[in-house]
């Protein structure tokens, strides 16, 4: 990215580290524009889904990627297990990183709203989408402790799933995440790492706060 463009915050990591819910605080904190970048993801897997296609099937998920609305996703459709798994799958497909890469970089280049800077929260933002980023900060989590409360938050939205299930689940987005050939889920090199297995909400804001002011003082 230019260097000249708006300070932009890259949060990665793995499914239900916290990240999401951390990115909307920071964002909300600075007064920054925020993109859930996996949202992107699970739109397009689920609009694969809603065609009735295999989200597997490259052909129908870039089609759904370059028509993709930003303004239009359903929050609640997206964020089932279907949706997710889903997702782990045409987040592999080149094709479909790049029409995605290419709205991530506009956002970021580009904050909605006349907003100052922005939040970006996924797996390869570091990495791939703003290289350059003001500040980086990979949280992640003990499996077990991401899959318990994946399992708490679809439990809340009626499913029946076993948190084994989850776990096992989790296990495999993260083997699928890591090892894909296009931008592998990793840390970049300058990235801060958080850990939030044992931290409250408050205690990892306050210390990414601390990180973020750090890196663009």
């Amino acid at each position: 990215m230019d260097a000249n463009t708006k300070p932009v915050v890259a949060i990665d990591g793995p499914a239900a580290s916290g990240k999401g819910t951390l990115a909307r605080r920071l964002a909300a904190h600075y007064g920054f524009a925020y993109l859930d970048t996996g949202s992107l993801y699970r739109a397009v897997g689920q609009a694969v889904l809603a065609a009735g296609k295999d989200p597997a099937d490259e052909a129908a998920a870039l089609a759904a990627a370059r028509a993709l609305d930003v303004t239009k996703i359903d929050e609640r459709s997206i964020r089932t297990r279907e949706a997710g798994e889903a997702a782990s799958l045409v987040a592999v497909m080149p094709g479909v990183r790049a029409a995605i890469l290419h709205l991530q970089r506009d956002f970021a280049r580009n904050p909605p709203g006349g907003k100052k800077g922005a939040v970006l929260d996924g797996r390869d933002i570091g990495t791939v989408v703003c290289p350059d980023a003001a500040a980086k900060i990979y949280v992640t989590a003990r499996p077990e402790i991401r899959a318990h409360r994946r399992w708490l938050e679809l439990k809340g939205s009626g499913s029946t799933v076993s948190e084994a299930q989850v776990l096992e689940d989790t296990k495999e987005r993260d083997r699928r995440d890591a090892g894909r050939e296009a931008s592998p889920m990793k840390p970049a090199e300058d990235a801060h790492l958080l850990d939030t297995s044992d931290l409250s909400i408050e205690a990892a804001f306050g210390e990414a706060v601390r990180i973020i002011d750090k890196s663009m003082s």
